[in-house]
């Protein structure tokens, strides 16, 4: 749950969801009866569902149309078509408390590698105590990238993808695609960040869920 403001008004609650492309016209016409119906609005960041109480939807694709355009009558049918496209994408989570690697097709994976790792968090100390603790901290973090990429390498050359999809902490997802490992993948097309903890098997298939599904950010009437 995140909340956004405007002027000097009570914030907006904001939240975000995953919806399959199967269960987009459902779930469009509970939004439209939970707010008085609603109007289409397709827009440069995706397509907006503007409803009669003032609360908005936004929904974003999870991949581009690459030139096979969903089909339907209207926005909708169609992104609901093309989200349910059956497109192969290569997942990399990374944390600090692990990583999950997958090859993902309709929101199912195909094949796919978990491990648990420890980076330490930070540290005020000063000194000579903090430099130790920052080398070891660099080393940790290190190995990390060295372990994800291995395991990313091993699972991604098993089966053929069209996009790979980052996910967990920023900074260590663009290292492991830094890897000399990763080479034949890292100039491959990103889709959109997935914001994960700790990547355990449940959370790899979550993601791999999410992946495959349409974003969906809610905005409340103010």
């Amino acid at each position: 749950m995140s909340a956004r403001t405007t002027g000097g008004a009570r914030p907006a609650s904001v939240r975000t969801a995953f919806i399959p492309g199967s269960r987009l016209g459902g779930w469009a016409d509970r939004f439209g009866a939970a707010h008085g119906g609603y109007q289409q609005r397709d827009d440069d960041d995706g397509l907006r569902l503007l409803a009669a109480d003032g609360a908005e939807a936004l929904l974003q694709p999870p991949w581009p149309a690459d030139g096979r355009p969903g089909r339907g009558e209207d926005a909708l049918e169609r992104l609901a078509s093309l989200a349910s496209q059956p497109r192969r994408l290569g997942l990399l989570l990374a944390r600090r408390g692990g990583y999950g690697v997958a090859v993902v097709s309709e929101g199912q994976v195909l094949a796919s590698k978990v491990g648990s790792t420890y980076v330490q968090s930070r540290t005020a100390a000063g000194g000579q105590s903090q430099q130790r603790f920052a080398r070891r901290r660099s080393n940790q973090a290190d190995a990390l990238v060295e372990a994800v990429a291995e395991q990313a390498a091993r699972i991604f050359s098993g089966g053929l993808f069209e996009y790979v999809v980052p996910g967990g902490d920023r900074a260590l997802a663009g290292l492991v695609l830094q890897h000399p490992a990763l080479k034949d993948f890292a100039a491959m097309p990103r889709l959109a960040y997935l914001d994960v903890p700790d990547p355990k098997a449940a959370v790899l298939r979550k993601a791999a869920a999410d992946s495959c599904a349409v974003r969906v950010q809610v905005t409340d009437a103010p």
